[in-house]
């Protein structure tokens, strides 16, 4: 074999491992990529139906129910617009609250019920989750019950 040959296909060799390395890198970030969606963009279908995203919100005031073993709660997540019914076993962060806003991450049932993984709540009195905060703000300018 001629030396120009070894080269060509040493560099053909290089690009192939080089293409299966970057297929396998956006492969797995593609099945981590995990989306937010707002209460009211699921209620109108924008939400994946069979995979995780994420939805936020505030925590609707006098939503929260425990159940007896003590994990499992169930609380509504708002937008002022609309709201979606939340299910979520484990252990709530410190801060979760009524009327605080909140992050769930899981996956939406048949039913229309929002099966959260993962809970995450504020940091403290200024905080918010940006994505959240841009939702409410945006809910807040499209329904005029709540214009100032």
């Amino acid at each position: 074999m001629k030396n120009r040959h070894k080269r060509i296909a040493l560099i053909l060799g290089g690009v192939a491992a080089l293409s299966v390395a970057t297929i396998l890198v956006l492969n797995a970030f593609q099945s981590n990529l995990v989306f937010f969606f707002t209460p009211t963009q699921v209620s109108v279908g924008e939400a994946p139906k069979e995979r995780i995203f994420r939805v936020g919100g505030m925590v609707q005031a006098g939503s929260v129910q425990r159940q007896n073993d003590g994990l499992t709660v169930s609380f509504v997540i708002t937008d002022t617009a609309e709201t979606i019914p939340v299910i979520y076993t484990g252990i709530l962060p410190d801060l979760f609250r009524e009327g605080k806003g909140v992050v769930a991450q899981g996956r939406l049932d048949p039913s229309g019920v929002f099966r959260a993984q993962e809970v995450l709540a504020k940091h403290d009195e200024n905080y918010m989750p940006p994505e959240a905060q841009h939702a409410l703000d945006q809910a807040a300018r499209n329904n005029p019950a709540t214009r100032p």
